[in-house]
């Protein structure tokens, strides 16, 4: 069994409640309002920009020249492709390039991004994969699981779907796990219980994400 095979438990369980957010439950069935969608659209980017610093750590931890390569790339695709597109998508919600760079980031938001750049910053190599791998397995299982349940009307809550349950975000995803086999296969037991901790944390920022989108959080002072 794999490392991220001994993970499906708790993995399952994070799946299971963002697939039953009614926020999630909406989107599926396109009967979502539009502003809690805007809402996590323009968080996204944030979260996006704090992603890529994450990259960005991964390529100067990376223990070897592929590894480092692999990150450089994901890191320059999510600068420059993935923003570009969600720029993009964005405007189909009437969301401005100037809005969405005008954007505060949310307490959660503040919150997942301060986690996942101090893992990356203060952490290990592994540690770093542990704690990215929920942001694309989770999106992976959200989008297959609502495309297995039958696609909306709304084409805009289709191309999200599609994005995330496509062949190169599955593919993005199956990387990331096997990477996480691979640190682990050489991990102590120690070492193998911490990426299992920041997995689970991470995950669940994952859920929070979704429900400060559906709740529209703001600070409250």
């Amino acid at each position: 069994m794999s490392y991220t095979e001994t993970l499906s438990e708790e993995a399952d369980q994070l799946w299971d409640a963002i697939v039953e957010h009614p926020m999630v439950v909406e989107l599926g069935a396109g009967t979502l309002d539009e502003e809690p969608f805007r809402y996590w659209v323009k968080q996204d980017y944030v979260y996006l920009i704090e992603y890529s610093r994450v990259f960005a750590y991964g390529a100067a931890k990376a223990p070897d020249i592929g590894r480092m390569a692999t990150f450089a790339e994901l890191l320059e695709s999510t600068i420059t492709t993935e923003m570009s597109l969600h720029r993009a998508y964005a405007a189909e919600f009437g969301i401005s390039e100037e809005e969405l760079a005008a954007t505060d980031p949310s307490p959660t938001t503040r919150a997942c991004t301060d986690f996942l750049v101090r893992v990356a910053a203060t952490g290990t190599f592994g540690e770093i994969i542990a704690a990215l791998l929920p942001c694309m397995w989770g999106f992976n299982e959200t989008g297959k699981r609502l495309a297995a349940a039958g696609l909306p009307e709304d084409e805009r809550y289709v191309e999200w779907i599609n994005m995330y349950a496509g062949e190169e975000f599955t593919e993005l995803t199956d990387w990331c796990k096997r990477l996480l086999d691979e640190v682990a296969a050489d991990a102590n037991v120690g070492e193998r219980e911490r990426y299992r901790e920041l997995f689970v944390t991470s995950g669940r920022y994952e859920y929070r994400f979704w429900d400060a989108a559906w709740q529209q959080e703001e600070w409250t002072i």
